[in-house]
C-alpha cells in the first residue's frame, strides 16, 4: 500500500491497517492517531513527525524507520521491531508493551516518561539525554547503551543488564536497580539518592563522593568498593559485602549495617553516629555538652458556635490553644530524596507527599499532627479540592481537626498542584 493510499483510508474514518506492506512510504507529519499498524511492515518508512497518539504498532517491523519527534503518546508497542530506527526526539510517553527490539536505535532526546517496556532489548541504543524518569524497564538489555545525561528518576530497571553502558552524569535518584548487571558499566550519575541497588555486584567500584543516602544496599557486594566520602546517612547495607571497602570519611550516620560483613573494611574518620552495626546493636551518638529543656504543657480547645456556618468537612471553625507555637512554612509534594515533584499530574499523591513532609518536620519539633491547629490550602485548580480533601481526611479526624483555609491560587512553587502550611502548638 502506498502513503496516498492509507491516507485516503484514514481520512474516510479507517483505523485498521493490520500487516499492510509499507515500507519505505513517505508519512511525514502525517495525523495517525489511534492508527492500528498490528505486525504491518514499515521497515525504513518516513514517519518524522508524524502523531502517532495510541496507535498500535504491536510486532510492526520498523527497522531504520524515521520516527524522529514523532507523537507517540500511550502508543501500543508489544514485540516491535524498531531496530536502527531513529526516534530521537520522539514523545513516548505513556508507551506500553514488552519485549521490543531496539537495538542500535537512536532515542536521544526522547521522551519515554512513565513508559512500560519490560524486557525490551536496547543493546548499543543511543539514549543521551532521553527522559526515561518513572519508566518500567524491568529485565530490559541495556548492554553498551549510551545513556549519558538521561534522567532515570524513579525508573524500574530491576534486573536490568547495563553491561558496558554508559551511565555519565545520569539521573539515578529513586531508580530500582535491584538484581541488574552492572558489570563493565561506566558508573558516574550525577544523582543517586535513594537508588536501590540490592543484590547488585559493586565489587571494585569507583563510587567515591556520591550522595547513597537512604539508597537500599542490601546484600549487595561491595567488596574493595571505594565509598571514600560517601554520603550513606539512613542506607540499607543490610547484609552487605563491604569486605575491603574504602569507607574513609565516609557518613553512615543512622545507616543500617545489619548483618554487613565489614572484614578489612576502611572506616577511617566515618561517620557511624546512631548506626545500627553489624551485631544489630546501635551504635551511640557521643554527647559533647549537656543540654537541658523546657517544656510547656499544650491546651487545645475546640471552638464551635451555632451562629457561623458549621464546618462541612474534616475542620473546625477554630482552636484555642495554649503553649509552644511552631509555625511551619508552607510544604509542596517535593520528594525529600531528590528534592523533586515524582506525580507532577496526580493530585492525590501530592497531597499524601506534602502531608508527609509535614509529619517529617512535626517529627522534628517534637510534635505531630494531632498539635496542628490551623492549616492553610493553596490549590492550583479548585476542581481538585475533592481529591485533595478525600487525603487530608485521613489525617484530621472531623470532630478535632484543625480550623483550615483553602485558597485557589494561579500558581505554586515547582507547579506544584497543592501547598499546605500550617501552626501548631505544643
Amino acid at each position: 500500500m502506498d502513503a496516498e493510499t492509507l491516507l485516503e483510508r484514514y481520512a474516510s474514518g479507517a483505523r485498521g491497517f493490520r500487516s499492510v506492506q509499507l515500507s519505505g512510504v513517505d508519512l511525514t507529519e502525517a495525523n495517525l492517531i489511534q492508527i492500528d499498524l498490528y505486525a504491518a511492515d514499515l521497515t525504513a518508512a518516513d514517519l518524522s513527525g508524524a502523531n502517532l497518539t495510541q496507535a498500535n504498532i504491536g510486532s510492526a517491523n520498523l527497522t531504520r524507520t524515521d520516527l524522529t519527534d514523532a507523537n507517540m503518546t500511550q502508543v501500543q508497542m508489544g514485540s516491535a521491531n524498531l531496530s536502527q530506527a531513529d526516534l530521537s526526539g520522539a514523545d513516548l510517553r505513556g508507551a506500553n508493551g514488552g519485549i521490543n527490539n531496539l537495538t542500535q536505535a537512536n532515542l536521544d532526546k526522547a521522551n519515554l516518561s512513565g513508559a512500560q517496556l519490560p524486557s525490551s532489548n536496547l543493546t548499543s541504543a543511543s539514549l543521551v539525554e532521553a527522559d526515561l524518569s518513572r519508566a518500567n524497564l524491568s529485565n530490559v538489555n541495556l548492554t553498551s547503551a549510551d545513556l549519558t545525561d538521561s534522567n532515570l528518576s524513579g525508573a524500574n530497571l530491576s534486573n536490568a543488564n547495563l553491561n558496558s553502558a554508559d551511565l555519565t552524569d545520569s539521573d539515578l535518584s529513586v531508580a530500582n536497580l535491584s538484581g541488574s548487571i552492572l558489570s563493565n558499566t561506566n558508573f558516574k550519575p550525577k544523582k543517586v539518592r535513594g537508588i536501590n541497588l540490592s543484590r547488585v555486584i559493586l565489587s571494585g567500584m569507583n563510587l567515591a563522593g556520591l550522595d547513597l543516602s537512604v539508597s537500599n544496599l542490601e546484600n549487595a557486594n561491595l567488596s574493595e568498593a571505594s565509598l571514600e566520602e560517601c554520603n550513606l546517612e539512613r542506607a540499607s547495607l543490610r547484609n552487605a559485602n563491604l569486605t575491603k571497602a574504602n569507607l574513609k570519611h565516609a557518613n553512615l550516620s543512622k545507616a543500617d549495617l545489619t548483618g554487613a560483613n565489614i572484614e578489612g573494611a576502611n572506616l577511617e574518620n566515618a561517620d557511624l553516629n546512631r548506626a545500627i552495626m553489624p551485631d544489630g546493636k546501635r551504635n551511640k551518638a557521643e554527647k559533647s555538652e549537656k543540654t537541658t529543656k523546657t517544656t510547656t504543657q499544650m491546651t487545645k480547645k475546640i471552638i464551635r458556635s451555632e451562629q457561623a456556618p458549621a464546618p462541612v468537612g474534616p475542620y473546625n471553625q477554630a482552636i484555642a490553644a495554649t503553649g509552644t507555637t511552631i509555625f511551619l512554612a508552607g510544604q509542596i509534594p517535593l520528594d525529600p530524596r531528590i528534592n523533586e515533584i515524582l506525580y507532577p499530574e496526580d493530585i492525590t499523591k501530592q497531597t499524601e507527599q506534602v502531608i508527609a513532609n509535614i509529619q517529617a518536620v512535626l517529627k522534628e519539633a517534637g510534635a505531630g499532627l494531632e498539635n496542628v491547629v490551623k492549616t492553610t490550602v493553596f490549590l492550583k485548580d479548585m476542581n481538585d479540592f475533592a481529591a485533595m480533601n478525600a487525603v487530608y481526611s485521613k489525617y484530621f479526624d472531623a470532630a478535632t481537626a484543625p480550623a483550615r483555609s483553602t485558597i485557589q491560587v494561579a500558581r505554586l512553587p515547582k507547579d506544584a498542584l497543592v501547598e499546605i502550611e500550617c501552626i501548631a502548638v505544643i
